[in-house]
């Protein structure tokens, strides 16, 4: 009969997003973070291919990448909105890791699961520094999307993509929980 750990089952339970702009300092030390990045490296790697790779974001990077984001949108004819859209995660950030999906060539694996695998770094990341007393976001938005943004802010090469930046900071305040999916809704029996 297995045994069920209970401390992880309540974490999961009761486990929030903090958003992003409602985070502030201060923020874990570089080796918090490396302890945080550390416990969530223990993420499904498909064969250890580590189809993945990291990126630290500290608050002079978050200028820089600030100034990119207005650049880029502006290249691309956006609006102030997309502006705001591209320059607000990093104006207001102070630390975040950027996942790096970097697919490797593969005969077993397909994209698509080392693509997953990029995502389950995402939530260890966001559970890692959660569980040790952070707030934590996993945010994305147009700029994670945008090939010449992701290459010029974060070197990435043809094939890699931005799986999500995971903002950590000291979060401002208890958030209240939101709606959550109805299970009965979305869960269907498989025929026998």
């Amino acid at each position: 009969m297995p045994k069920p750990n209970q401390a992880v089952l309540d974490y999961l339970s009761t486990r929030i997003s903090y958003p992003a702009k409602v985070m502030s300092g201060p923020v874990p030390t570089r080796d918090e973070v490396m302890a945080i990045l550390q416990t969530a490296l223990r993420v499904p790697d498909h064969g250890k291919l580590e189809p993945w790779r990291l990126v630290l974001i500290d608050r002079p990077a978050m200028l820089r990448l600030a100034g990119l984001a207005e650049a880029r949108a502006r290249e691309l004819g956006g609006d102030a909105e997309k502006i705001e859209k591209g320059r607000g995660q990093f104006d207001r950030g102070n630390l975040a890791v950027a996942v790096i999906s970097s697919p490797m060539p593969s005969e077993k694996i397909p994209g698509v699961e080392q693509l997953l695998s990029a995502g389950a770094l995402c939530m260890n990341i966001l559970h890692a520094a959660t569980a040790s007393g952070w707030g934590a976001n996993w945010l994305t938005g147009w700029v994670s999307h945008d090939a010449t943004f992701a290459a010029r802010a974060f070197g990435c090469a043809d094939g890699e993509t931005v799986a999500g930046i995971i903002h950590i900071g000291t979060a401002a305040a208890a958030m209240p929980d939101r709606p959550r999916p109805d299970l009965g809704r979305i869960l269907t029996q498989a025929p026998a």
